[in-house]
């Protein structure tokens, strides 16, 4: 395990100390101001696939994303990428070619009245995966990274994508 990801463990740790955590143990970011998540990126020879939020979810809905989930256990980030992707894609893991953490940010957004530290990943796959969109998400598109701006996306998505890709 590398020191950047013992440091978002170590973080989630600090954040379980403080939050109510759901009766399967996850921390619980519902009526906390500041959230842990995972932002990442899917790539595929020279393209990226967005996501389309749905209107079931909490924020956020209608706009452009990428697969993200709360960090809300201490575990290797590399498990909640691979959780994630199945959940909301279902692509497995033995579709991963690599996987990468990029630089960590954090941002306030006052319109969903919350602080976002964002921890920005890559995982490159060797195939063209089947997509399996669970209900996080009503439709999906390849797209080459320098189009992402084309998009209405989540705040900072593209920042995401900049420390994501590097």
């Amino acid at each position: 395990m590398t020191i950047q990801e013992r440091e978002i463990i170590e973080m989630i740790r600090e954040f379980a100390k403080k939050l109510p955590k759901f009766p399967d143990g996850r921390i619980d970011y519902t009526n906390s101001d500041t959230s842990l998540v995972i932002t990442v990126f899917i790539k595929c020879k020279d393209k990226i696939l967005i996501l389309k939020r749905s209107n079931k979810v909490g924020v956020y809905q209608g706009k452009w994303n990428t697969v993200t989930g709360y960090l809300d256990e201490p575990k290797p980030p590399i498990e909640k990428i691979m959780e994630e992707m199945q959940e909301e894609l279902g692509i497995g893991k033995d579709n991963i070619l690599s996987y990468s953490l990029g630089e960590t940010f954090k941002f306030t957004d006052p319109k969903a009245k919350r602080t976002w530290i964002v921890h920005p990943a890559k995982v490159e796959l060797k195939n063209d995966p089947d997509i399996k969109l669970d209900w996080e998400h009503t439709e999906y598109k390849w797209i080459k990274p320098e189009e992402l701006k084309k998009f209405d996306t989540v705040p900072n998505l593209d920042l995401s994508l900049k420390r994501g890709l590097m």
